[in-house]
């Protein structure tokens, strides 16, 4: 079995490893040799940023150990924690899609390791694999709607307790 990129004191990363990923879901074990081949692992550490809001974008991350914050600027600059990932999770993956500046700041609860994959390294999984590449993409775009329906209820909710909270003060 290849291993991926990593240093050698690295834990190596397995085809098993991968397939418990949401992201890697319904790929070949061909595919996912191919994978475990070709990625970079990178480790941060404790407070580390892995990637703040507004900077350039061009690749996403899959959390293999550890556990990151997503935090978000309110309009005003404040910093808020909207999600916490842990292992098999991703994250930056609208770089991906969209190519825009990071829509959030993530950074390291933990030591943790994760793996790096790039545009480039998605051009050439397209190259590679055309049909293997469409399933990632695809459970990429499952992901991205499964965190906006989350969102819509989160939405909803907030919504709902601030005008009924400004409906009980409007009584009073």
């Amino acid at each position: 079995m290849s291993s991926v990129k990593q240093r050698h004191s690295e834990p190596p990363v397995t085809t098993a490893q991968l397939r418990e990923v949401g992201l890697f879901g319904a790929l070949s074990d061909d595919f996912l040799e191919h994978l475990v081949a070709t990625l970079t692992v990178k480790r941060i550490m404790p407070g580390d940023t892995v990637f703040r809001e507004g900077d350039p974008a061009r690749e996403m991350f899959v959390i293999l150990d550890g556990e990151v914050e997503v935090l978000k600027k309110s309009r005003r600059g404040r910093e808020t924690r909207v999600a916490i990932l842990g292992p098999n999770d991703c994250f930056g993956e609208m770089s991906i899609i969209d190519m825009q500046p990071r829509s959030a700041t993530v950074r390291a609860l933990g030591p943790a390791r994760m793996l790096k994959v790039t545009t480039e390294e998605m051009d050439a999984l397209y190259r590679h694999d055309l049909k293997s590449y469409t399933l990632i993409v695809l459970n990429i775009a499952r992901d991205l709607s499964r965190r906006l329906r989350v969102t819509d209820g989160l939405l909803a909710d907030f919504t709902a307790n601030v005008l009924e909270e400004y409906v009980q003060t409007a009584k009073r």
